[in-house]
């Protein structure tokens, strides 16, 4: 009869079953796309290698609003449209229509400029471009 401190069979058993799964779940291979993040912030994977100089369009935007039609035709040169945003508060920064980040705009010898403020992760910004 065994004591209290000694396992059963079925104990074991589990046991054995639980590393296992511990053995299996850390040889599951990775997502292709999950990146890794070398100094500087960069983004390190030889699979992302061959979109990396893929050009994209980045926008800034200002504000939105939703105007009917007739208003739209009555806009004149001098017309104010007024947008969903209060004066100050940071831009949007786009990468084909998506939110990466948010900025302010600043004027750097005569050009604009986005100094931005707060960006999402690489991580991040992959799976919304996805």
């Amino acid at each position: 009869m065994p004591n209290d401190n000694t396992p059963t069979d079925d104990a074991m058993d589990d046991w054995a079953d639980a590393m296992n799964e511990q053995e299996e779940a850390a040889t599951v291979t990775p997502d292709p796309l999950e990146e890794t993040i070398a100094e500087g912030g960069f983004i390190q994977n030889e699979k992302l290698d061959v979109i990396l100089d893929i050009p994209v369009s980045l926008s800034m935007e200002v504000g939105r609003t939703q105007i009917p039609i007739r208003n739209l035709l009555q806009l004149t040169q001098g017309s104010v449209v007024e947008l969903d945003r209060l004066a100050g508060e940071p831009l949007d920064v786009m990468v084909n229509g998506t939110l990466i980040a948010h900025g302010e705009v600043v004027v750097i010898n005569e050009k604009y400029g986005i100094r931005l403020t707060d960006v999402m992760s690489p991580h991040e910004r992959i799976q919304k471009l996805k």
